[in-house]
């Protein structure tokens, strides 16, 4: 898969994206965090209910070169866990702005979304 990043996502500095949908966000980690992970063999989710807070650590990714954290982009309730990974976590590389995605939130501050990055941005940010 070519890079890319999406016009429609807000991204945080530690390579995750979030895609806002009125109160609610889905997140995943960039095009960026997957190839510089390697292939995907393990995804350990939050639990459904659970509240992840912006810049903090929920979930952690397993590559076959290391464990990474990976970073909430905003604050919010995990209403839904991409039960896909489980069976297929490279879904993550091959995918991770579709059947990729990790988490669906429920925001509980969506001013937090003013400082996350757009697009150009983030692209600057990988130049740096």
């Amino acid at each position: 898969m070519a890079e890319s990043y999406p016009e429609d996502l807000r991204y945080h500095p530690d390579h995750d994206w979030a895609r806002v949908e009125g109160d609610e966000a889905v997140f995943g980690i960039t095009w960026y965090a997957q190839d510089a992970l390697g292939e995907v063999v393990f995804f350990d989710p939050p639990k459904v209910g659970a509240s992840v807070t912006k810049d903090q650590a929920y979930a952690e990714v397993e590559s076959v070169k290391a464990v990474s954290d990976v970073f909430a982009p905003l604050s919010g309730e995990i209403l839904a866990v991409n039960e896909g990974l489980s069976d297929g976590p490279e879904t993550i590389n091959a995918d991770p702005y579709g059947e990729g995605w990790l988490v669906r939130v429920k925001l509980s501050d969506p001013g937090e979304l003013d400082s996350l990055l757009d697009v150009n941005a983030y692209r600057d940010l990988l130049k740096s």
